[in-house]
């Protein structure tokens, strides 16, 4: 089958009332799906492109954010509220700012839709506007995390799922290979590459306040077929899925939204349990997003595994042997924002081995924090380079 061609350097129309100019280039991968020699012409071309980036380019691939963080007249937390900065365009500000600030992807929230019309241009224009192909995501979990589904009142109509749990309850891994084809289909229609779903936790305690019917179930081995079905799905649309939240939010009573948050258990009993569905997963998702939970009887750095080596390259990438991206669940959550600076959290997850920092609070002050300890030689630049190839690699499956 013949592979469509993907834009890495992408084909950059100016955008109506914008005045960037950006270069283009097409990237053929390869011409099949399955053949080796493709493959490794994507792979040399990564390689070179990797080659030509500046040091900038190549820390802003490690970053995705809101499109609002581009708003650097506006105080950084309120770009993460519902009710501020509802942002909905790329405006000149904000385009001055990716200039000097080259964001990875974009993740658009409800805030950010106004109508079918507005978010398809927004994502296009995401695209247009980037000097290289960005990841442009969405939280579409299918059941009530969704942001296009539950946006019937802005006259966008798309197939609406109960539960993640529900589907779980058939026992059949087809309705979930389904869901994912439909949420794959449409958001590849609006213009999404990257999908944070499916969850891959499994509900394993009856007063959990964030996971409940946003898993599969409790069962790891059922929960396990149906995130792979899920994944799948997406695929079909060359979307891009991301497993969430390794290793395992199921076992909590707390939201790490709101602050720290412990699994108590042992890696061994991780192992028996939570951890089979990302597992299954391994070979197939593109992402595994890490949770900010606290480990105290499966690590020993008493970190949030979102900034935790010991979890991320010793066990993840080391003892697990998975070798996709890392990214982490939002940094401007309050698990990580109550105990670390922007800089610290940035710089710790990039040591860590994440691959992608998810929306930190601040973007600029993350983002100059982590040059600056490529600069001063705390973070080898060969560090960045093992990730942004990844990235490179991963967005080359983009059609």
């Amino acid at each position: 089958m013949l592979m469509a061609l993907v834009l890495l350097l992408c084909a950059c129309g100016t955008p109506s009332g914008n005045t960037q100019n950006n270069s283009a280039e097409e990237f053929v991968p390869g011409n099949h799906e399955d053949d080796t020699q493709g493959k490794d012409d994507q792979d040399d071309y990564c390689t070179q492109l990797l080659k030509s980036m500046t040091l900038r380019e190549k820390v802003g691939q490690m970053f995705i954010i809101r499109p609002d963080q581009l708003v650097t007249s506006l105080a950084p937390a309120s770009t993460h509220t519902s009710k501020a900065s509802k942002v909905k365009t790329f405006s000149q500000e904000m385009l001055g700012t990716l200039k000097d600030y080259p964001a990875g992807g974009f993740i658009f929230f409800d805030k950010n839709i106004e109508s079918k019309t507005q978010i398809m241009n927004f994502t296009a224009q995401a695209r247009e506007v980037s000097k290289y192909l960005p990841f442009i995501a969405i939280d579409e979990e299918g059941g009530k995390v969704t942001r296009l589904a539950g946006s019937t009142d802005k006259g966008i109509r798309v197939k609406t799922y109960r539960s993640m749990e529900s589907i779980g309850k058939t026992g059949d891994p087809a309705n979930a290979l389904e869901a994912g084809q439909t949420i794959g289909k449409y958001l590849e229609e609006y213009g999404f590459n990257l999908d944070f779903a499916p969850v891959a936790d499994i509900n394993t305690n009856p007063r959990n306040v964030i996971i409940g019917d946003r898993a599969f179930g409790s069962d790891p081995d059922m929960a396990a077929k149906m995130v792979c079905a899920f994944v799948d799905g997406l695929h079909e649309s060359s979307v891009l899925s991301s497993v969430k939240h390794f290793p395992g939010h199921g076992d909590t009573t707390a939201d790490t939204h709101h602050g720290s948050v412990a699994v108590k258990k042992t890696w061994a009993q991780l192992l028996e349990a939570e951890l089979i569905p990302f597992r299954a997963a391994f070979d197939t998702t593109d992402f595994v997003m890490i949770a900010h939970i606290n480990l105290p009887n499966a690590t020993s750095d008493g970190l949030p595994a979102s900034i935790s080596r010991e979890l991320i390259t010793d066990k993840l990438r080391g003892e697990l042997g998975y070798k996709g991206l890392v990214i982490t669940d939002s940094l401007a959550m309050d698990a990580i924002t109550d105990l670390y600076s922007q800089e610290e959290s940035a710089v710790l997850a990039v040591e860590a081995g994440v691959d992608v920092l998810l929306m930190p609070l601040d973007y600029t002050t993350s983002f100059d924090a982590v040059v600056a300890a490529v600069e001063s030689g705390r973070i080898p630049e060969s560090r960045i380079d093992d990730s942004v190839l990844r990235i490179l690699q991963a967005k080359s499956k983009i059609h």
